[in-house]
């Protein structure tokens, strides 16, 4: 049996609270610190995640010259992302981090350079790519039972202020970079590498609200190197209390709905009568991307969804965002690297 991997956190707010949960119950993690610029929620998490037994932070880099980490869970909101991975990578420690990785491209690939360059493991926390009813329609698109992907079609519906940095563009980027980016991920993992984006986008409901300058309304088409197309549109107006991710994909076999990335149903539509196959399952998706990353660090492989794979989501975003605000198609470089080369169509 391997030594549990000495891991430490980094944000302790909301989304940090729901991986602690996760790593807490792993025998292969043990949770030895916490950071936050709050002490006070540093040692909150300590007693309720590692029994008092972690030590306490604001200073991240002090955590990581004193805590022997093999693992760092970075769980900030972005605008507040500076050197941390490059910090951590230049000590041999590997890194989750949740997205976006970075409000700027040559950020993003920052990020990527320092990672690959020490050779640490790097997981994103884009955790649609690890729903059950994802994964079998990835399978199948894989193994060329699906056949190619053409068509993908999504909405995202919410309706909550949420956090008050989240609502200031310059922090968050918008909901379409920190938070629509799930889909736009998605599109790239089933559909490949795009080539063109075009958006709108309008904040139409909340004008009145203080502070609030992201979009609540958009609507994104996508086209990819195969040809193949993407829809994506959302907004933060619609059921409260509800957040709602659905999609379907279209491949040259299959016609599939997703209710969510645990649940669909699958059309088969190259079989006499159209069969059906349903997918539904409770997977705790959190637990997943761990266990891969945990894996990859054991067994020393890639992770489902390196810094790299955040760096190009990051940067169909951002191409979406330019394309919003410029009223015009945004191609893409087709290279990976920093966002410079796109040009009108």
């Amino acid at each position: 049996m391997s030594t549990p991997l000495r891991t430490g956190m980094l944000g302790c707010g909301g989304i940090a609270n729901r991986h602690a949960q996760v790593l807490s119950g792993l025998p292969d993690i043990r949770l030895v610190a916490f950071c936050d610029q709050e002490a006070s929620r540093a040692r909150e998490f300590a007693i309720k995640y590692a029994g008092g037994q972690a030590a306490c932070y604001d200073d991240y880099r002090q955590m990581l010259d004193r805590s022997g980490l093999d693992l760092l869970y970075i769980c900030l909101p972005p605008f507040a992302h500076g050197n941390e991975v490059a910090d951590a990578a230049g000590r041999g420690i590997h890194v989750f981090i949740e997205k976006p990785i970075a409000l700027e491209s040559s950020h993003a690939w920052q990020m990527v350079a320092a990672a690959e360059a020490a050779g640490i493991k790097s997981q994103v926390g884009f955790m649609y790519r690890f729903g059950e009813a994802v994964d079998a329609l990835k399978q199948a698109i894989a193994e060329g039972t699906a056949g190619p992907a053409a068509l993908m079609v999504a909405t995202y519906y919410c309706n909550a202020l949420h956090a008050p940095w989240w609502r200031e563009k310059s922090k968050s980027g918008g909901q379409i970079v920190e938070q629509i980016i799930h889909l736009f991920d998605l599109a790239r993992y089933l559909l490949g590498e795009p080539r063109t984006v075009y958006a709108r986008q309008d904040n139409l409901f909340h004008r009145d609200v203080p502070g609030y300058t992201v979009e609540d309304v958009s609507c994104t088409t996508i086209t990819f190197a195969s040809g193949a197309l993407a829809s994506i549109s959302a907004t933060n107006n619609a059921i409260p209390g509800r957040w709602l991710a659905r999609f379907d994909v279209v491949t040259r076999n299959l016609t599939a709905f997703f209710s969510d990335i645990n649940r669909a149903v699958f059309v088969h539509t190259d079989r006499p009568g159209n069969p059906e196959e349903t997918i539904d399952s409770n997977r705790d998706v959190f637990r997943e991307e761990a266990l891969d990353l945990i894996r990859a660090i054991l067994e020393d492989r890639p992770t489902r969804t390196p810094l790299r794979e955040g760096a190009l989501s990051l940067d169909l975003v951002l191409a979406a965002e330019h394309s919003a605000r410029e009223g015009r198609e945004i191609v893409l470089s087709g290279s990976a690297g920093p966002v410079r080369d796109v040009a009108a169509r």
